[in-house]
């Protein structure tokens, strides 16, 4: 039997070459459009109907698009990453659609990105580079890491590579989780939980890696980011949706907030038309911190393991 499949992950649709043998093997007929980060809903619901199975990147997969996919023959979704934030896990179980995705993948990648906007933040690194491009010896006075303190919301995975990174530059660490927090990770970084108002009052950095609910929609408001110290900072390479822009850019003209480092956002990608782009002291990243060859192989070969099994658990091939 050969499946009909679309690719939406970028990451995936970048190193394609390398799954080529994989597809064959398993009779994977692949479709790959030319995507910048996602499809829209009207993209997706125009050609969904036509496959058997998608390994997905961020796009939306609404009530919407999977009735009509599975009023035509889509039987899996299958999620290239962690978060599944933008898939209607309720509606495709109501249609009986098999959902999977790949947790736990990329805590190391997301982690060292985390530390390097941290250390963008505290030197200012990419300014001193760029001014001395346009032939200026630029002497920034930076801030020392050692000793400060980091606040880790969402300590999964990602949060605890974090942790780990934050302890070894001499940083103490707060962290809160809706779960409890791994005893040993605490006795290893010396990582205290607390609860999220003691968090946001505590922080010279506040670190985002948690999933997105809807619980923590715009965790970081107007009210959040009032109850911080003067000068914090804030580095997210979680969801640009736990951040309310708006609350944050007031935050930074106001000086509460002295910096951020954002590798995503509510709207991507975003356009030169949003106002953070004009903030100096802002860092911009481009959704892209888990994306290193190591870690984009690996995953490739696990979403398409998820792939095959649900296939052949909905033809019943595994039964």
């Amino acid at each position: 039997m050969t499946w009909r499949i679309l690719i939406t992950c970028p990451p995936m649709l970048a190193s394609i070459e390398s799954c080529q043998e994989r597809f064959k093997t398993e009779n994977l007929e692949v479709v790959t459009p030319e995507i910048v980060q996602q499809l829209s809903e009207d993209e997706l619901c125009q050609i969904i109907a036509e496959f058997d199975g998608v390994i997905a990147g961020d796009d939306p997969f609404t009530a919407k698009v999977l009735e009509i996919g599975q009023k035509g023959q889509l039987k899996v979704l299958a999620k290239w990453g962690i978060g599944v934030d933008a898939i209607d896990l309720e509606a495709a179980k109501n249609l009986g659609i098999y959902t999977s995705n790949t947790p736990n993948v990329f805590g190391d990648e997301v982690a060292d990105v985390a530390l390097g906007y941290t250390l963008l933040l505290a030197r200012q690194l990419h300014k001193i580079d760029s001014a001395i491009r346009q032939g200026n010896w630029l002497k920034i006075q930076g801030t020392s890491l050692r000793n400060k303190v980091a606040g880790i919301i969402g300590v999964g995975s990602i949060g605890a590579a974090i942790a780990r990174r934050f302890k070894v530059m001499g940083m103490n660490l707060l962290g809160y989780d809706v779960r409890t927090i791994d005893p040993k990770l605490c006795q290893e970084t010396q990582l205290k939980q607390v609860e999220l108002h003691q968090l946001f009052q505590a922080s010279d950095c506040i670190v985002l890696a948690c999933n997105l609910t809807p619980e923590n929609y715009h965790l970081l408001d107007e009210k959040a980011f009032n109850q911080m110290k003067n000068g914090t900072w804030i580095v997210n390479v979680a969801r640009g949706p736990i951040i309310d822009e708006k609350a944050l850019i007031n935050a930074l003209d106001s000086g509460r907030i002295a910096g951020a480092a954002l590798d995503v956002f509510e709207s991507e990608p975003i356009t030169t038309e949003n106002p953070l782009v004009k903030y100096e002291q802002v860092i911009m990243g481009s959704h892209n911190s888990s994306n290193t060859r190591e870690a984009v192989l690996r995953v490739n070969q696990i979403a398409i393991d998820n792939l095959v099994r649900d296939l052949k658990r909905a033809s019943g091939e595994n039964q």
